[in-house]
């Protein structure tokens, strides 16, 4: 069987104190997922759980990103994070503390139900 790409979405999110790069990733599937409303799997006999939703995080420090707490903002399908070098850090003007920046793609699929 194989999947087919049915929604790319976008998303930032950000930690503006305490450079938790979990906070930001969370906050940038939220933002990628918060517009959404995804009703067409039914037409092709599917449900929500039938999607696959992965997700690709991008922080500057992505072993910093606890996967599971990012993979809990989506509610339905078989999910899958990954977190990538990007994003961005703003260093503070004083002291240790930074403005962590994460990027969130979030790809939804369905398979297609054909042998291959």
């Amino acid at each position: 069987m194989t999947r087919v790409r049915c929604i790319t979405e976008m998303g930032m999110g950000v930690d503006v104190h305490g450079k938790d790069a979990t906070k930001a990733a969370k906050r940038a599937v939220s933002d990628a997922i918060r517009h959404s409303s995804i009703g067409f799997f039914r037409v092709f006999g599917k449900t929500a759980h039938d999607m696959f939703v992965e997700v690709t995080i991008a922080v500057p420090n992505p072993d910093a990103v606890d996967k599971e707490a990012v993979a809990k903002e989506l509610p339905y399908g078989t999910v899958t994070v990954n977190a990538v070098k990007g994003g961005l850090e703003i260093p503070a003007e004083q002291g240790g503390d930074s403005i962590i920046i994460a990027n969130a793609a979030v790809i939804v699929s369905l398979d297609d139900g054909q042998s291959s």
